[in-house]
């Protein structure tokens, strides 16, 4: 079957309205998606990620009165329509084609992503099985491609890790099969930590994963730990990081663009010397340091 594709060009505040509208309508789908490429912060359980810049989708069959349907959201919405557009979508499998969107990626010299639906391009290599989804990290972003190089970068035998912001727990995972001793993870989403502990136990370390709430993250110092979250949050919890710990820990931080980088080399320079140079991907930077002795 084709269908039509109703593409209206909102805000994060009206975009619910249109759902509501679109929804009464008969729309056989109604979608959101970012319409200007604005990163987001996990949001909390329950809660729907949207932003600021949203495009609202309505989807309906091909014989609909696109005309009818648009007079329709003006009466009731009681204003025109800002920027819109109509699209044919074309008849295919969407499932495949989206999970042809994704291949196997690499991270530094060792490290490989892999879809749980393709082969692993180098069988001997260390492969993280891992399927993307809708939230938290699958190596997709810059972000998360900084810390999975610095990982990769790093002799992680016997070591103890935290990953703070776990998300997916793909960071604390890819140490584990790098070769460290346990990962402690954290993140205030619920979720979050669901994740982790699945794909711990897919990758056949959940054994060595200890999954927490930040107020319930023990005492503990790490030899190495990795922070994949924003400059805001960063700031913030540099005296906590530092707390967990010790002289030689080695440290990565990312989810920081340009501006924010010398701020940030400022506030962890207390307790860690960091590296002069910030390692940047497309708009993002990750910085690393080591603590004081």
């Amino acid at each position: 079957m084709t269908w039509l594709q109703l593409k209206i060009e909102t805000t994060k505040a009206d975009a619910p309205r249109y759902e509501e509208v679109l929804e009464a309508l008969g729309a056989a789908a109604v979608l959101m998606e970012d319409s200007a490429d604005q990163p987001l912060l996990e949001p909390p359980p329950g809660a729907t990620p949207l932003w600021d810049a949203t495009r609202v989708i309505g989807v309906f069959t091909a014989d609909s009165e696109v005309d009818a349907i648009i007079d329709f959201l003006e009466a009731q919405l009681g204003h025109k329509l800002p920027e819109h557009r109509v699209e044919l979508l074309e008849d295919k499998d969407w499932v495949r084609a989206w999970m042809d969107h994704y291949h196997p990626m690499q991270f530094g010299q060792r490290l490989w992503v892999v879809p749980s639906w393709t082969p692993p391009p180098e069988p001997n290599a260390i492969n993280l099985l891992l399927d993307p989804g809708l939230a938290f990290g699958t190596g997709t972003h810059p972000t998360t491609a900084l810390c999975m190089e610095w990982l990769d970068g790093l002799d992680l035998a016997g070591k103890t890790v935290i990953d703070y912001g776990c998300g997916s727990g793909i960071l604390a995972v890819a140490a584990l099969l790098l070769g460290a001793k346990e990962a402690y993870c954290v993140d205030n989403d619920p979720q979050a930590l669901t994740a982790t502990h699945n794909n711990a136990e897919r990758n056949g370390v959940a054994e060595k994963v200890k999954t927490f709430m930040p107020e319930d993250m023990p005492a503990i110092t790490a030899d190495v730990i990795v922070a994949n979250i924003l400059a805001g949050p960063l700031a913030m919890l540099a005296p906590a990081l530092a707390k967990h710990s010790r002289p030689g820990t080695q440290i990565a931080l990312s989810g920081i663009i340009q501006p924010q980088v010398e701020e940030l080399r400022e506030v962890y320079g207390e307790w860690f010397d960091m590296n002069g140079l910030a390692i940047k991907e497309e708009d993002w930077c990750r910085l690393s340091g080591v603590r004081k002795a």
